[in-house]
């Protein structure tokens, strides 16, 4: 059952809306101007051929002069051949300039698209996105090339049909217009119900696109679940809505087009019949009724065609309003455009008072990032623990600036990371995330995807670069893939494990030589083994780089020199793994927590969180302290 439509009001005008598309077209406007003229001046060979069979009717076939009525056939041939040539000539005219104004639209959607913040992409469907990008586009190149030069040349060649029938009866001009006024009144009506009808279909089929892609991306979640089926009615259901919104849209054009094709016939049919009762008056001569007859004829293709030109006007005003949407969207991550030189002692990282909250958070609520204070030195290594959902991924975003801090300042060797640009604080900064993502290139491409001073892949530093970055990562599986490291992996790179997607994505990291690396539990996915040998040459590059690591795993703290531990988006206490063991109750909970999963409970006795903690604080050898805390809890007992 087909739902109700919704009609939203749109804002602002038709016009204005079009014409924000001027921008990307100033430069190709005077062609696509040309293509108008010609295709005027195709009209107007259309509408001379009416005017040589009035001058054939009233003289040659009256006198039955041969010659002249031959003359006067080949003549009509000739106005039918210009007519057919500049169709050609507009057709080729414009079609570069649609071409190249589609292109500048693409490209801006993708360039500003990459330019805003992450923030902006957690709260769009990419499918929106690629919606916009992709059919809306097409939907305004269709208008620039066609819709546009066609709707301003049929509606010139209409006036002037209109004023050339004036000249030969301004009475039966007239009432030809009085019979066709009711076409303005479905016009008005058409054009506020297909406007929304556009705009909600195109939304639709945004949604759409996004389960086609989610099912894509997804795939080997809904085959291991087996709900592929449910994949499929949520789709047939959105896709099943978009074909009831076209069909209604279908129906809206229909309903046009009716009246456009039967209220012009009315119309001749009212002149005929007044036509001829002229013609016997003789207040109009056979040639001339015949004339107008044939200008009226050639009308009826401009008139019939004004529906489906408004419909596709309308649809690419709703195009271009859903492609600035995006557009208008404003990038909070504002580039300083400086590069500020690094300082002596290269790499040190500080938070000072760091607030962060996201944009929709309900007044109120704490801030996620709650006020931390953090120093790293330059070459330190800082773990930072905490429980699930107290803010540690947020951080590691905050020094890169995939999100801008809502208080307090992070300083990069002193200097306020706001007021460095964007590239080189990014090319000084490299991060590697928990969930890999890699692009469907080769190999090598992705391990050196952050070296942008390396213009040549395939240059012995290069070589270099890869070959140490894929050592330190125990990335050596890539030597037994078909091409090597040129071999092209798949989107996302799904075609590969989890455990060398990640191993990947940190060689990437490191390849890049950063002055601060940002490890956001990269190893989860390896095995005891491997993760083993991947942190004994991560030290050694960790040895001369400052680095903040998230760790979900107790090998992966022991990596640090120091250890943060965050609590509800501040810290909690920072100090060596040692120190926070013996100083820090909810630091021995949350270690005991990330040690669950490699502790087995032993059959003599019970364990608990307690027993854990003091087994971690011992094999730190405080053994001491693990004394201490037993006469404690033995005293409360």
């Amino acid at each position: 059952m087909t739902q109700p439509v919704v009609i939203p009001s749109r804002e602002p005008g038709v016009f204005r809306s079009l014409a924000r598309v001027l921008p990307y077209a100033k430069a190709d406007l005077p062609r696509l101007g040309l293509g108008i003229v010609i295709a005027i001046i195709s009209s107007g060979f259309a509408l001379a051929i009416p005017l040589t069979l009035e001058a054939l009717v009233d003289g040659p076939l009256q006198t039955g002069n041969i010659a002249l009525i031959w003359g006067t056939a080949g003549l009509v041939a000739l106005l039918g051949l210009m007519e057919a040539l500049f169709v050609y000539l507009r057709r080729v005219t414009v079609l570069t300039p649609g071409t190249r104004i589609d292109a500048k639209l693409r490209a801006a959607i993708y360039n500003h698209v990459q330019d805003l913040p992450v923030s902006f992409h957690d709260s769009w469907q990419s499918g929106q996105l690629l919606s916009r990008a992709q059919t809306d586009v097409s939907l305004v190149r269709r208008w620039l090339s066609f819709g546009m030069v066609m709707l301003v040349s049929n509606v010139i060649t209409i006036v002037l049909g209109v004023a050339i029938l004036f000249t030969w009866s301004p009475l039966l001009a007239g009432v030809f217009l009085l019979s066709s006024l009711p076409m303005l009144i479905f016009g008005s009506r058409f054009r506020q119900r297909f406007s929304g009808l556009a705009r909600i279909t195109q939304d639709q089929w945004g949604d759409v696109a996004t389960s086609v892609e989610e099912s894509v991306h997804g795939i080997r979640i809904l085959k291991s679940f087996g709900r592929g089926s449910d994949a499929l009615a949520r789709f047939t259901t959105r896709a099943s809505r978009g074909r009831d919104l076209e069909v209604e849209k279908g129906s809206t054009l229909a309903t046009l087009g009716f009246w456009l094709g039967w209220i012009p016939d009315f119309a001749l049919a009212s002149c005929l019949a007044l036509g001829i009762w002229l013609a016997s008056r003789g207040e109009l001569t056979t040639g001339e009724l015949f004339a107008f007859f044939a200008t009226a004829a050639v009308l009826a293709g401009p008139i019939a065609s004004i529906g489906y030109l408004l419909a596709l006007t309308f649809e690419a005003r709703s195009g271009l309003d859903r492609i600035f949407e995006v557009m208008d969207e404003t990038n909070t991550i504002v580039d300083s455009g400086e590069v500020i030189p690094p300082a002596a002692g290269k790499g040190s990282l500080v938070f000072e008072v760091v607030h962060f909250r996201h944009a929709d958070t309900e007044p109120g609520t704490r801030d996620l990032i709650d006020g931390i204070t953090l120093d790293i030195r330059p070459g330190e290594t800082m773990a930072l623990v905490g429980v699930t959902g107290s803010g540690k991924t947020t951080v590691t975003a905050l020094p890169g600036r995939l999100y801008d801090v809502t208080g307090g300042r992070i300083l990069l060797d002193g200097v306020d990371i706001r007021d460095i640009s964007l590239e080189s604080l990014r090319t000084r900064i490299a991060m590697a995330f928990e969930d890999a993502t890699l692009f469907s290139a080769s190999v090598r491409d992705n391990v050196l995807f952050g070296r942008h001073d390396l213009m040549d892949p395939e240059s012995p530093d290069a070589q270099a670069i890869l070959t140490q970055a894929i050592d330190v990562a125990e990335a050596g599986f890539v030597y037994d893939l078909p091409e090597g490291v040129d071999t092209i992996i798949g989107e996302q790179g799904l075609s590969l494990s989890g455990g060398q997607r990640q191993r990947l994505a940190l060689a990437r990291a490191i390849a890049a030589g950063p002055e601060v690396l940002v490890l956001d539990d990269p190893l989860s996915a390896l095995d005891v083994a491997t993760e083993a040998r991947v942190e004994s040459a991560l030290r050694k590059v960790l040895a001369t780089t400052t680095a903040l690591v998230v760790a979900h795993r107790p090998s992966t703290v022991m990596l640090a020199d120091r250890v943060a531990l965050l609590e509800d988006g501040k810290i909690g206490a920072v100090g060596t793994h040692a120190e926070l063991l013996a100083t820090s109750p909810s630091y021995r909970s949350v270690i005991s927590s990330l040690a669950d999963t490699d502790q087995s409970p032993r059959e003599d006795r019970e364990v608990t969180d307690s027993t854990v903690e003091l087994e971690i604080i011992e094999s730190s050898g405080l053994e001491d302290d693990a004394r201490l805390i037993r006469r404690d809890d033995e005293v409360a007992q």
